[in-house]
């Protein structure tokens, strides 16, 4: 339910508009563009893209065989008083035993109980939550870019005002001093338009701080060194549509990053749930291996003769250890229900925030409606 808020058939709202259509400074768009190429939190958010894919793909090989390849050779001697010595004395007319080894090991687990799916399922929510991060960093970045070049410019009209108002009071303070001169003012008169004047001026180098500030940052959400900002513009120039539209609400919160991303991780935690339970059950390993072998290496490579292949399977149940994963699995469990309460939170926050949003449209196009006509009125 969004609170004081009708619903519109519209489903083009403001978060469908590309940046640069909706903002068309070109100065802010330069360093909106930097921003979203060097800002330092966007590029964490691009390897931590990087990192999930890497897991991902590790993931998806976890139903495919083990394979590798073995080489061995060995040279054993073993004691003249020894079962291995006589025997290798009396029948190899040796006192040394050797073996020639080269084969192929192959393992592979059945996905019986579903353990290794909900590891791929996890990986790719995972994957897709690193997305939904770098689009809420990229979002976040682009709004603070955007609301501090506005802050600057309005920096430069509260200079410019000042800057007429020290120009002012100058000339009234030179009024005021020949008055006095001619005797029509007292000397109170000058020390009172010389406070003023003060006053004025303090301002300026307050505001001048101010906009250092505000350029300092500018810098280092583009991911530069602090230096001046390009504005190219000022405040009266700068134009925003006042016919947009918002959009169904419901639309808006369906393309939240921050929605998307919370269930995500509602996603991966109930993946984490199937995997801790299966393993609480057996696991099914198939291997199979098959090389050459000989006690001579004259023979290592003789086919058919040092053929050989062994095909086993085997089945893993957890029996001392079964009380740690039942742990681990009710802990799963806790956790789940922990992402559940964020994704509501998440939810509800963000619906409070929509609502908040486009009531302050509704009340500031009526501010501004009031403010013009208060601005005709007084230029009757």
């Amino acid at each position: 339910n969004f609170r004081g808020v009708e619903s519109v058939n519209d489903n083009a709202g403001i978060g469908a508009i590309p940046v640069k259509a909706f903002f068309n400074n070109p100065a802010m768009l330069n360093l909106i563009d930097s921003a979203l190429l060097r800002n330092f939190d966007i590029q964490i958010a691009l390897k931590n893209i990087d990192a999930a894919e890497l897991m991902l793909k590790r993931a998806k090989l976890g139903n495919i065989p083990q394979l590798n390849l073995q080489v061995t050779a060995n040279s054993n001697r073993p004691s003249d008083n020894s079962l291995n010595g006589l025997s290798t004395s009396q029948f190899l007319g040796t006192k040394h035993l050797e073996d020639f080894n080269a084969n192929l090991a192959l393992s592979w687990e059945a996905d019986i109980w579903g353990k290794i799916a909900k590891q791929k399922d996890a990986a790719y929510a995972g994957y897709l939550q690193s997305e939904e991060v770098k689009k809420a960093v990229q979002t976040r970045v682009v709004s603070q870019v955007a609301s501090r070049f506005y802050r600057l410019l309005m920096l430069d009209a509260q200079l410019k005002v000042a800057n007429s108002n020290v120009e002012l009071n100058n000339n009234t303070l030179k009024m005021i001093k020949m008055q006095f001169d001619a005797g029509q003012v007292t000397s109170l008169a000058i020390q009172q338009a010389e406070a003023q004047q003060l006053k004025a001026t303090q301002l300026i180098p307050q505001i001048k701080q101010e906009i250092s500030i505000q350029e300092n940052a500018l810098s280092f959400l583009s991911g530069k060194f602090p230096s001046a900002i390009e504005r190219a513009t000022t405040l009266e120039q700068i134009t925003i549509s006042d016919q947009l539209a918002t959009g169904v609400p419901s639309t808006m919160l369906s393309i939240r990053p921050d929605v998307k991303s919370s269930e995500l991780d509602l996603r991966i935690a109930n993946a984490k749930v199937g995997i801790t339970n299966a393993q609480l059950y057996p696991s099914l390993i198939i291997s199979a291996s098959g090389g050459l072998n000989s006690f001579k290496a004259s023979n290592w490579f003789n086919v058919p003769a040092s053929l050989f292949g062994v095909v086993g399977g085997g089945i893993t149940q957890p029996i001392f250890n079964r009380k740690e994963l039942k742990i681990q699995f009710e802990l799963a469990k806790v956790e789940r229900e922990q992402s559940v309460l964020l994704f509501r939170q998440t939810v509800v926050a963000a619906v409070a925030e929509v609502s908040d949003e486009q009531s302050k449209i509704i009340n500031l196009k009526t501010e501004y409606a009031i403010a013009q006509n208060r601005v005709a009125t007084l230029q009757l």
